[in-house]
């Protein structure tokens, strides 16, 4: 049983009324579970054919599931990345509006990944994503994430939001704020949010939120838009801050979310002294109305329809003649113009947004190392390119061989000697050297079985 401090407990009555009984009775309950799916590595169509974890979809997500598998991060198809596990209310705010493929993209609270790869997802090619994480250590958790499920274009950062509002000024078409709070809507899925909750950490975090969102704007192109999300129910840290957020910014406006969304969430709450005439037009995601933790989320519209974006110019980097050798012996196909070298190594990157060294924790797909002239692969080569590859090793799910490579053993290779690509039911999983038949493994040590 969750015990609540009181004066939390007080503030919720306030806010919910006769509904707090059913609120509280839901946070009995065991947390929902949750996943997507890759889209940029399997279609929806695809993964129907193989799907062992569950078929009950999220009503507002196409391509998001409940959860009904256990250890489902041992699975060879997690560790392929066909799969994001996540919390099915924090799917919610991707889905606010339709985003562009075409669009650059940042997502300035980014870690560990959920909502950065879920719009990621929607983007194109010619898309790009910025997934920008403050802590280094969760920084690496987050690059990692977009590693495993092998996405090109994303870059990731590691930066307070007011170098970002410098280095990225007028660049992008949507950023996602899902701003650091007092997690009030993971109660009963971190315990550590319901010891740590205070009325006085409720204003401390509200006032970040307002400092991170006024950044945003800076990073904003006219006509853009700032989706605002936190876990939390606060009025302080949700209608509030936005409230104030447009007495900031008048040439900004709340606008609707998709219908889909709006289904399955309650309206923003209008309190004593608030301005914003529509302030209804945000949402709240209750444990008590439906599947899943506490969620908040405010569309904010820049109301300017100019196309003003920053000019930046196209950064040029010569490619080694061994990164050339390299990709011509390894891959059937590429594009020799998102071949580029970033922070001394080469990488694959569609130079929509071009990044500058030493701005990026990881920029595109690192495709190595130049070690002595030749190249070291990098894990996140083998799952992003993996299906270009001219060596590839197919393994099935249930195998031996799949238990053995994740293992970080060698395994059988019936192909040329050289660098290929194992795959898990034709799918990227990593990468092995092939030598007289023998594949020796790549699986990087952190993540084996």
């Amino acid at each position: 049983m969750i015990n609540l401090p009181l004066e939390y407990e007080n503030r919720m009555k306030k806010l919910l009324g006769e509904d707090f009984a059913a609120y509280k009775n839901e946070l009995e309950n065991p947390p929902v579970k949750a996943f997507r799916v890759n889209t940029d590595k399997i279609s929806l169509e695809e993964f129907e054919k193989i799907n062992v974890f569950s078929n009950n979809k999220i009503p507002y997500v196409e391509n998001g599931f409940y959860l009904e598998y256990d250890k489902i991060g041992n699975h060879p198809y997690h560790h392929a990345g066909l799969i994001y596990v996540q919390e099915p209310a924090a799917m919610a705010p991707a889905e606010c509006i339709d985003i562009n493929p075409n669009w650059r993209v940042l997502d300035m609270c980014a870690a560990p990944g959920g909502k950065s790869t879920q719009i990621k997802n929607k983007l194109g090619e010619r898309g790009v994503l910025v997934s920008n994480e403050i802590i280094p250590s969760r920084c690496k958790i987050l690059t990692g994430n977009i590693e495993r499920l092998g996405l090109h274009n994303a870059v990731t950062t590691c930066m307070e939001s007011g170098k970002l509002a410098t280095v990225f000024a007028n660049c992008f078409d949507m950023v996602m704020v899902d701003a650091p709070c007092s997690g009030e809507g993971m109660f009963r899925k971190e315990e550590t949010a319901v010891s740590e909750w205070s009325e006085s950490n409720v204003l401390m975090c509200a006032k970040r939120q307002a400092e991170i969102l006024d950044n945003a704007v800076c990073t904003l192109k006219s006509g853009g838009y700032i989706i605002y999300a936190t876990c939390t129910f606060s009025l302080e840290e949700n209608e509030m801050t936005v409230d104030a957020f447009l007495k900031r910014h008048p040439d900004f406006e709340i606008i609707p979310v998709n219908d889909r969304v709006k289904k399955y969430t309650s309206d923003g709450i209008c309190f004593e002294g608030c301005e914003c005439q529509n302030i209804h037009f945000a949402r709240r995601f209750y444990p008590h109305k439906a599947k899943g933790e506490g969620q908040f989320m405010a569309v904010l519209h820049h109301k300017s329809e100019e196309a003003e974006t920053a000019v930046i110019k196209p950064i040029t980097a010569k490619t080694d003649k061994t990164v050339t050798e390299f990709l011509e012996d390894t891959l059937v196909n590429y594009n020799p113009d998102f071949v580029t070298t970033y922070n001394g190594n080469p990488v694959y990157y569609n130079n929509q947004l071009p990044i500058r060294d030493g701005q990026a924790f990881c920029c595109g797909i690192t495709i190595g190392e130049i070690r002595k002239n030749r190249i070291l692969p990098h894990h996140q080569f083998f799952t992003a390119l993996g299906n270009e590859f001219k060596r590839k090793i197919n393994l099935t799910a249930d195998s031996n061989e799949i238990i053995k490579y994740l293992h970080g053993e060698e395994i059988d290779a019936d192909c040329e000697n050289g660098w290929a690509a194992v795959l898990v039911d034709g799918f990227p999983l990593g990468g092995a050297k092939v030598v007289n038949g023998r594949a020796k493994n790549h699986y990087p040590k952190g993540l084996r079985k």
